[in-house]
Order: structure tokens, then sequence, then C-alpha cells
């Protein structure tokens, strides 16, 4: 908690709209709440059987630890993810794998996967996929699927600020010239 909770500061601009992971500003994060959160960790991965909350802190640490999500050790992400995929699978866990999986072996790798990922009931037609498909095709260059899918995730979210969210980043891809 006091891992995922050190960010929080960075989370929402002034006027409540979300800034993703990549986009926050770490020097807010508080650093007192991560060195604790280090060490509850470190010594609950060293002492105790690895059950789905370690796992979970152990990602959120790796993240925590990292200047910048270019220095963020995403193959260790990824195993962290396989682990708690493995001993407690969930929608959720599967599209945060899925990024992460695209972070270590590149976006086709990761719009594959989703592929096969949303034939699963639980995550068929949810507006994440959508949203994690957006991001995918963004990276990977396709503006106009991008744009697209992260319309379609901003109608099916019932959160305000993350459809707000979701309807900036297709207006700024429809703002951006070609390149």
């Amino acid at each position: 908690m006091l891992l995922t909770d050190a960010r929080r500061p960075a989370r929402t601009r002034p006027d409540g709209a979300l800034v993703p992971l990549a986009e926050q500003d770490r020097r807010r994060w508080d650093p007192g709440a991560i060195a604790e959160g280090l060490s509850l960790i470190n010594r609950a991965l060293t002492t105790a059987p690895v059950g789905p909350y370690q796992l979970q802190a152990a990602i959120a640490a790796v993240h925590d630890e990292a200047t910048g999500t270019e220095e963020t050790d995403w193959p260790q992400i990824l195993g962290l993810y396989e682990l708690l995929d493995g001993i407690a699978p969930g929608p959720m866990v599967t599209l945060n794998r899925v990024v992460a999986l695209s972070m270590v072996h590149g976006a086709d790798a990761g719009l594959r996967e989703l592929a096969r990922a949303e034939a699963d009931l639980a995550l068929a037609g949810h507006y994440r996929v959508d949203a994690v498909r957006a991001h995918l095709l963004e990276i990977s260059g396709d503006r106009e699927g991008a744009r697209a899918n992260f319309r379609r995730a901003a109608r099916g979210t019932l959160s305000i600020p993350e459809r707000h969210y979701l309807e900036s980043r297709a207006a700024h891809l429809a703002r951006r010239p070609l390149a």
C-alpha cells in the first residue's frame, strides 16, 4: 500500500485530470513512503511464502525504484506478472502482463498477446482492452487505430476522469501532424 500510495501526489493534475505512470513527475513521489515500502516488501519476500500481495508489492517496488519509464526493469516486471498470473489470475493481471510484455518484446508482441487474451470472457468487450490496444497501436505508429480504440474505451468507462483522459488521448492523436 505504501509503494502505491507514494505515487498519489503525481497521479492527478490540479484540475483532477489523470496522469499516467509514464508521465508522472517522479520528484513528487513520497521518498519516505517508498523507502518504508521497499523495506517491508524486501522483508516479506525473504521471510514469508510469496503470495499475490507480495507480488503486487514487488511490482510496485520495481516501478518506484526506477527513475523513469525507460529505466524501469520491464523484464523483471514481466516475470512478476507471470508469477502473479500463475497464482492469482485475473483480467487486470492479464492486461498488465500484456503491457509489460510489450515493453520487453515490443508493441506488436503485445498486440498479439492482447488478441489472445481478449478471447477470455472476462475481458471480451472490456473497455480496458480497448485502452491497452490504443496504447499499443499508438506505440506501433497506427494513430488512426489508436484514436478509434481510445474513443471506444472512453465510451466504455463509467469513470469521468478516466473518460476525459481517454478522450484527450484520442484528441491529441487527431491534432498531431503525420510523421
